[in-house]
């Protein structure tokens, strides 16, 4: 048993909230715990330079964490974006075109903004999860205006992130674990079940071809269970009219 009474294989609450946005066209606040994110979509009639007379569009992010996110205060990063913030935009944005047909776009971008209004742990993966909730409630804003065919969205896609804790491979690390993990990875896999992207890193010793296997079969079940979440709130949220 965890620290939070969780079980090693077990989720925290999640809970997602599509709409929370009201002037964005597609927007999701995604719970995990204590983590919060909010994350948003929104279309823009342009694409980066490689990308012009190409009739193709592009899908990227940004990420953020605000100040009063996590105990100690984050500086905002108004002139220049950190390693780690990098990192994350360029995963979120990676994440989502992996699903995405990018020529149903034509030549505009979409922007997907996740901002972290309170940090427990996953922050990435969280972001990853609900910025796909937020892009797949813009497309059907997007669509019955006509301006982006259905079809842009192929596959469904969500992240959770693992690790070993005190010797024991556990899904969903909270802050704490995350902390004092001695393996971390992140996951990020489609609906179909295949792999977008794994980040690992021992981060105080080596971890056997065993524990990889164990933690990739928890993060597989895990991403399961998160995919099957984001599909039934699809299900039940409606375009405003």
């Amino acid at each position: 048993m965890r620290a939070d009474g969780r079980r090693q294989e077990e989720l925290r609450a999640i809970s997602i909230t599509p709409g929370f946005i009201k002037h964005a066209d597609g927007s999701a606040l995604i719970e995990m715990g204590d983590t919060r994110v909010i994350c948003t979509a929104a279309l823009e009639d342009r694409v980066p330079p490689f990308l012009r007379k190409t009739g193709k569009g592009w899908i990227t992010a940004e990420y953020g964490m605000l100040p009063s996110s996590s105990p100690v205060r984050i500086p905002r990063e108004a002139s220049r974006v950190g390693g780690r913030t990098h990192e994350i935009q360029r995963l979120i944005g990676r994440s989502l075109r992996s699903v995405a047909d990018l020529g149903c776009l034509g030549e505009r971008t979409v922007w997907l903004d996740c901002d972290v209004i309170q940090a427990d742990g996953g922050t990435r993966t969280a972001s990853v999860t609900g910025a796909y909730v937020a892009l797949a409630c813009a497309l059907r804003g997007w669509a019955a205006r006509k301006t982006v065919p259905e079809g842009l969205l192929r596959d469904s896609v969500a992240a959770v992130s693992v690790g070993v804790v005190d010797g024991e491979a556990v899904l969903d690390l909270n802050a704490a674990e995350d902390n004092g993990a001695e393996v971390d990875m992140n996951f990020v896999m489609t609906g179909s079940g295949k792999f977008v992207e794994v980040q690992g890193t021992a981060e105080k010793q080596p971890f056997s071809a065993e524990q990889l296997s164990r933690l990739i079969g928890l993060a597989q079940t895990g991403i399961e269970r998160i995919l099957e979440i984001q599909q039934r709130v699809l299900r039940e949220w409606r375009v405003p009219s």
